[in-house]
């Protein structure tokens, strides 16, 4: 326990959070197992090449780009909403905790308006649920912070070094979405290997700065919900990452063996 509150708030009085921190973790982790057994979430790549899936769908269609709005923009109000709530604590770690949700959902918005090229279409049905995990682990991760104000601060203040992670981690994820982006003409539907950046070594290099991100915010905000947050992030996004390298194997017979899924050398 000494060792954990050398670098954790202690778990605050909150069933609410406590569940959550491990309702995060478990589920997060279930469903990257999910991912590598094959069983996806419905959005990007892995929705759209199964064309006899969508056909036998009912329910309402959205356009993609429609659709990833619905993900991120509840999520993106809930943070702006938390800035608030900082007239009543004013610590730095709440604003960090609050601008970084913040950024990182602002981020993902624009990318959506003005980055991403898409084709098909997402179920209505299956971009909600999508859309209340991250609203709701945006509103656990500022609630966390929040409640922890009034418990001791860590011994170890990791707050330089989560800005810095956060920072890589933010500007590697849009560069390489960038990357991604300039793939296809403005008529082009079809998928190509990407090429440059970390592409050369994984072939999701998104999700590794993603996690890089999801770090910073975890060593600025020191709470378990965070910690439990992007532990469960990880072992989520190296599924996806194991599924689309698979993807990728599959649909191009010329792929570098050599590439990984999101870990460099290792995975």
């Amino acid at each position: 326990m000494s060792m954990f509150l050398r670098f954790f708030f202690p778990p605050p009085p909150s069933l609410f959070v406590n569940a959550m921190s491990v309702f995060s973790l478990v589920s997060l982790s279930v469903l990257g197992l999910s991912e590598i057994k094959g069983e996806h979430l419905n959005y990007s790549k892995f929705w759209n090449v199964e064309s006899q899936i969508r056909r036998r769908s009912s329910g309402i269609k959205l356009p993609s780009r429609t659709g990833m709005l619905v993900l991120y923009t509840p999520a993106l109000l809930a943070a702006l909403v938390s800035f608030g709530f900082l007239s009543q604590d004013g610590s730095l770690r709440t604003l960090l905790v609050s601008s970084a949700l913040f950024i990182h959902f602002l981020k993902r918005d624009l990318e959506v308006l003005f980055i991403h090229k898409y084709s098909g279409a997402m179920m209505l049905d299956h971009a909600i649920p999508i859309s209340l995990s991250y609203f709701f682990s945006t509103v656990a991760s500022f609630y966390s912070q929040y409640l922890s104000q009034q418990l001791p601060e860590p011994s170890a203040d990791l707050k330089p070094f989560g800005v810095v992670l956060f920072l890589i981690g933010i500007a590697g994820n849009f560069y390489h979405h960038y990357l991604l982006s300039n793939l296809r003409g403005k008529e082009d539907r079809g998928y190509k290997i990407p090429k440059g950046g970390l592409f050369s070594l994984v072939i999701c290099p998104p999700y590794l700065f993603e996690v890089v991100g999801f770090v910073g915010v975890s060593c600025f905000s020191q709470t378990l919900y965070t910690f439990c947050f992007t532990l469960g992030s990880f072992f989520y996004l190296l599924g996806r990452s194991h599924a689309t390298r698979k993807w990728y194997i599959a649909r191009f017979p010329n792929f570098p063996k050599q590439i990984k899924s999101m870990i460099p050398y290792v995975f």
